[in-house]
């Protein structure tokens, strides 16, 4: 065999299987220490730019979840004071109902009705003006989408989420065919012969049936007074327009006309006369009275939704949608332009998602009483909430209409902020948690370490280490073989 001293080449290999199996040893228990299989960028380049841009998704759906929890702490908030809004109203239209009982009431009565439905009142303009979750006032309408308008007959209502703020201009409006109400005349007039045969009048309106027999031994003007006050009775949602009559002595033939209270083209009703062409065009056989129109117009000059006197931006309008503004007119303006409506957008905006466009928004609309209970055609005058008055039955009537009215629009409201934290925040949180979990999981495949594998490998490296030191010092140990020859 051949032997050399100089250079010991199995010393050198077994030093470099030393070093290899005490790098590999290092590795092994930096892996079961830190519980990461990906500790620096060189255990494993592209594996570590997935685990990062995984890290940071995880960290942006953490955040996500956290913000839609905050979303939905705000609706919670909203809506807890709409309750008590709503419990307001519900007071306020049992005051109301007991104020209308005139036969029992007496001035003090009546008066003390008043000073409680003012302190009502005065209640929901607290909450309305403040409610607030943090900085933000969410009842004041500081939170919606506002406007002004210009124009005659033009009024702004409310604007949704939807809705771009215009310039200083504002939104044009045009108007090309004003809203108008069921109406029917009859072509025969109610004389005294007819109400002296006993004339059967049968009026249908929203499920409510009013059937009047003519009275023969009363003049006409006392058959049209009875007639109407009949239908007023009955809950109808009709007047009888009557003409003026103060030069006549009573006995004076009229033609009969019957006209829905609310405008627009669902709002409709039945009528049935003995003699054709009273009301309806043959005798006994009913005519269905539905030839009210809604409003059509145009918004910013995008194409809008016409229902009664309300025109409404869109859907899919642009710039105007869910803009909704009331034309009161009779007719529609010359040229069609009505006005202006100078809006901008302050509805809430939220960050529900981890990436970038992932954000949706809501508008709370005002819940002073000045805004609520509008536009409900009223003998008291009444514009809104805040005129109510129970001072007299009429009065307490009337309240109880635009009270209605107003316990309608919060519990509408209410709906679609229920349906906004159902099915917008809520469900999108079940979205976030399932996908901050799989983001998770994706992540541990990539980076974590598996224990029981390293634990394998470090014990096979240990071995490794402890022969190939020992390999080392037999290694060392060959050129003494060489003294032998010497001695």
């Amino acid at each position: 065999m051949t032997i050399r001293i100089n250079t010991n080449a199995s010393a050198l290999n077994t030093h470099r299987n030393v070093v290899n199996n005490s790098r590999a040893q290092a590795k092994n228990l930096e892996k079961l220490s830190s519980g990461l299989k990906i500790n620096r960028a060189a255990d494993a380049p592209a594996a570590l730019n997935a685990s990062e841009q995984l890290r940071a998704q995880t960290a942006s759906l953490k955040q996500a979840i956290d913000n839609t929890e905050m979303s939905v702490s705000l609706m919670q908030t909203a809506e807890a004071a709409l309750d008590e809004v709503s419990r307001a109203l519900i007071s306020a239209r049992q005051l109301a109902v007991h104020a209308a009982n005139t036969g029992t009431n007496d001035e003090f009565m009546h008066t003390a009705d008043q000073q409680e439905i003012e302190s009502i009142l005065s209640e929901i303009n607290t909450i309305a003006a403040n409610t607030q979750y943090g900085k933000n006032f969410l009842l004041d309408g500081s939170r919606a989408g506002n406007g002004i308008t210009t124009g005659k007959n033009i009024e702004f209502l409310d604007a949704d989420h939807r809705a771009t703020s215009s310039g200083a201009g504002g939104h044009k409006i045009t108007i090309s065919q004003a809203s108008t109400r069921s109406e029917v005349t009859g072509t025969v007039a109610l004389s005294q012969q007819v109400i002296e045969q006993g004339e059967q009048i049968t009026i249908t309106e929203g499920g409510r049936t009013v059937n009047f027999k003519s009275i023969t031994n009363a003049n006409v003007e006392q058959n049209m007074n009875e007639l109407a006050l009949a239908i007023e009775e009955a809950g109808l949602n009709l007047e009888l327009v009557r003409p003026d009559t103060g030069g006549s002595d009573g006995f004076t033939p009229q033609l009969l006309t019957l006209r829905h209270k609310n405008y627009g083209s669902e709002h409709s009703f039945q009528v049935t006369t003995n003699t054709a062409g009273l009301i309806s065009n043959q005798s006994d056989v009913p005519d269905w009275i539905q030839n009210g129109v809604d409003v059509k117009g145009e918004i910013a000059g995008e194409e809008s939704t016409g229902r009664g006197q309300v025109l409404t931006g869109g859907p899919g309008a642009g710039v105007a949608e869910g803009i909704r503004i009331r034309y009161n007119g009779e007719k529609a303006p010359e040229g069609q332009t009505a006005g202006t409506v100078t809006f901008m957008q302050n509805s809430l905006e939220f960050h529900i998602g981890h990436n970038i466009n992932h954000r949706t928004k809501v508008s709370f609309n005002s819940v002073k009483v000045a805004t609520l209970g509008t536009g409900m055609q009223n003998d008291s005058g009444f514009s809104s909430l805040a005129d109510i008055n129970l001072m007299d039955g009429q009065k307490a009537m009337d309240s109880m209409t635009v009270i209605d009215r107003a316990i309608e629009e919060v519990a509408a409201t209410r709906g679609r902020m229920g349906a906004f934290q159902k099915n917008t925040l809520e469900s999108n949180l079940n979205f976030l948690r399932i996908a901050h979990e799989n983001t998770l999981s994706s992540e541990s495949v990539v980076r974590d370490a598996d224990m029981a594998t390293e634990m394998a490998n470090f014990t096979r490296n240990q071995i490794l280490m402890e022969s190939s030191v020992a390999m080392l010092a037999q290694a060392n140990a060959q050129p003494l073989a060489m003294l032998k020859l010497l001695q």
